[in-house]
């Protein structure tokens, strides 16, 4: 029997009036901000007991959130019209629940992935009062713990995230002893040259104009499958003896991904596949950003071959296309794009994101994230690191996202999406490295 989730609680709570800093004052949002996905990204994370108790949970979300007060804001106008952030403290949507069952027997369920999506809120983007961060914390009988997120994405990247994850956990297991002291002022990093001098047209790459259309065609959503592919560490150790000489982990998986996507999508040999490889960008600027800095800087390289190259070349050359792709993504690069944002910004010029939307298809090109290097899994409440992450329906087919493994140190979980004709030509080769 399906397990049901019922909410006893859901409020919109403020930081600590002591500790908030948000003061009402407007931050502009960046070019990075803009290139971005607008709307709400998910994560869903699970503890088997004993689990934290919920009060302590939401007493540190809530003094750590005043740290990071676009979290804590919501979107505004400037004075140009132009949409902003408001640090007005306004608050962050806390809602809990409870589950009719145990955790461990939900987590072995079929329809896992149907549960999941009750797990985190469903937060609109179109409302304009909407809170930026949402949290929902959902106990099961057996004590066990799901925390689901949810938080508007031209907020803050991935490795922002992260960051704030893991100050959330550490300030609950330290009784607010310990709290963060990230970099939030959106003006001071990425400075536009002057005059600004971009090299390139963004607009052609993260931007597109008003009145162009995105290249990709839709799907409807119920033939867009997501599936999780697990890799042991062997297997990561195997592949990158495949590549010989250095090879990152997330190197040699996106090259073996690409090669066996692009076999079950079974394209002709002539065509082009490229992916869409999301950059951290804060180690890339001159001069450098600080990691810790909390917002968006992410930009992305376009590695692309012809299927059959593709197919025939070696694992190296194929790691050696990802990896240069990767390089141009330099200081210029990242000054260009800085350039080219603030000259659209004085022409008053509304930027179009070339980010995925709802029922999109990248076929026959792919999207990527990766989320190895980031800290989600480090989440110890006071109880341990969390014993599952737990991936809702992406709505994009043709996405990936490699995460470190919470069942098998040293592994990597890959979570993707394709087009379902392509399902079953995938799962049978995936882990085949001829």
């Amino acid at each position: 029997m399906a397990v049901t989730v019922q909410i006893m609680r859901r409020e919109v709570m403020k930081p600590p009036p002591a500790l908030a800093c948000g003061g009402g004052r407007k931050s502009p949002l960046t070019a990075f901000d803009r290139a971005s996905t607008d709307g709400y990204i998910p994560a869903v994370y699970a503890w088997n007991a004993p689990a934290p108790d919920n009060n302590k949970v939401i007493e540190g979300l809530l003094a750590t959130v005043a740290r990071y007060p676009h979290l804590a804001g919501r979107f505004g106008v400037d004075d140009a019209g132009r949409r902003c952030f408001v640090l007005n403290d306004a608050g962050v949507l806390v809602v809990e629940a409870e589950a009719d069952g145990d955790l461990a027997d939900t987590l072995a369920a079929h329809d896992l992935a149907e549960h999941v999506n009750q797990l985190y809120p469903d937060a609109d983007k179109e409302r304009l009062d909407e809170p930026l961060f949402q949290a929902q914390l959902t106990r099961y009988k057996c004590g066990g713990l799901v925390i689901g997120t949810a938080c508007q994405h031209l907020v803050a990247d991935g490795q922002s995230m992260s960051f704030f994850y893991t100050a959330w956990a550490t300030a609950v297991r330290t009784n607010l002893t310990t709290l963060p002291s990230p970099v939030t002022d959106r003006t001071a990093i990425a400075i536009p040259r002057n005059p600004a001098a971009p090299s390139l047209d963004h607009r052609s790459i993260e931007f597109r104009s008003p009145t162009s259309h995105s290249s990709y065609g839709t799907l409807p959503m119920n033939r867009i499958t997501n599936l999780s592919v697990h890799f042991p560490e062997e297997f990561v150790a195997r592949l990158k003896s495949r590549v010989g000489g250095r090879c990152s982990t997330f190197q040699c998986l996106l090259a073996h991904a690409w090669k066996k996507v692009t076999a079950a999508r079974d394209l002709a040999p002539d065509d082009f596949t490229q992916i869409r490889v999301a950059v951290n960008c804060r180690p890339r600027a001159n001069p450098p950003v600080p990691m810790d800095y909390f917002g968006n800087m992410v930009l992305w390289a376009f590695p692309r071959m012809r299927a059959k190259e593709l197919l025939s070349s070696s694992y190296a050359t194929v790691v050696g296309a990802i990896r240069d792709a990767v390089a141009r993504i330099d200081a210029e690069y990242v000054q260009s794009f800085v350039d080219f944002g603030a000259e659209a910004e004085r022409a008053g010029e509304e930027l179009a994101s070339t980010a995925a939307t709802l029922g999109m298809s990248f076929c026959p090109d792919l999207e990527v994230d990766s989320w190895l290097g980031f800290r989600f899994h480090d989440l110890d409440f006071g109880h341990g690191p969390p014993c599952a992450f737990l991936p809702p329906d992406i709505p994009v087919e043709g996405i990936l996202i490699f995460v470190p493994a919470s069942s098998a140190k040293g592994g990597v979980d890959l979570f993707m999406t394709l087009h379902e004709d392509h399902v079953q030509a995938f799962k049978q080769i995936c882990h085949s490295t001829d």
